[in-house]
């Protein structure tokens, strides 16, 4: 077996971390690509399960030694990475990774890999819609949300770099769509 990526970008309450959830359900040999970040762990957050926490010097340290595929300061001083080690853990089970990623990370990674990737980018309705989701999740104060909303709008504008743009107004239709798309790829 040839081992792909999948990468799946998407402004924050768009969805595709849940669409994401539904693919690993779908038998298609995918593994949860963990990223590393030095924020903090929100609600029942673990190391190691949703992201590796740890220090920002340690991120540092670890940009310096050439330990990540990629990486970005998503917000200032709060630092989103792919280890390199996750990635080989993750062939060596035989296994597709599949990375729940912000725009500029998903774009990163299509660059290092290529055609032995797919790039998908989750579009919300609208930034309305996107605000309601955000607010109705109860994480996030609303000067928060206002950045992750300035935050969205700058990475849906980074859309079309993707190879595919998939509108989340259904969570059902846009889920069978990443479906389809995903078993194509990893069928080639």
């Amino acid at each position: 077996m040839k081992c792909k990526c999948v990468i799946i970008s998407a402004p924050s309450g768009a969805g595709k971390t849940t669409i994401v959830k539904q693919l690993l359900g779908k038998g298609l040999d995918l593994e949860f690509s963990v990223s590393a970040t030095n924020r903090k762990p929100r609600g029942s957050e673990s190391h190691g399960k949703e992201y590796y926490f740890i220090s920002a010097v340690d991120f540092k340290k670890r940009i310096k030694n050439g330990e990540f595929v990629e990486w970005q300061e998503v917000y200032t001083e709060n630092f989103y990475g792919t280890l390199k080690m996750e990635i080989e853990r993750i062939w060596s089970h035989k296994k597709h990774p599949i990375f729940d990623v912000d725009a500029k990370g998903g774009i990163n990674l299509k660059r290092i890999f290529g055609p032995l990737s797919i790039s998908i980018f989750i579009m919300p309705p609208s930034i309305r819609e996107l605000e309601k989701r955000l607010l109705s999740r109860g994480t996030d104060n609303p000067e928060k949300v206002q950045i992750r909303l300035n935050k969205a709008m700058e990475e849906m504008r980074l859309a079309d770099q993707f190879d595919y743009i998939i509108l989340n107004d259904s969570l059902e239709e846009a889920t069978e769509e990443a479906c389809s798309i995903v078993s194509s790829f990893l069928r080639k």
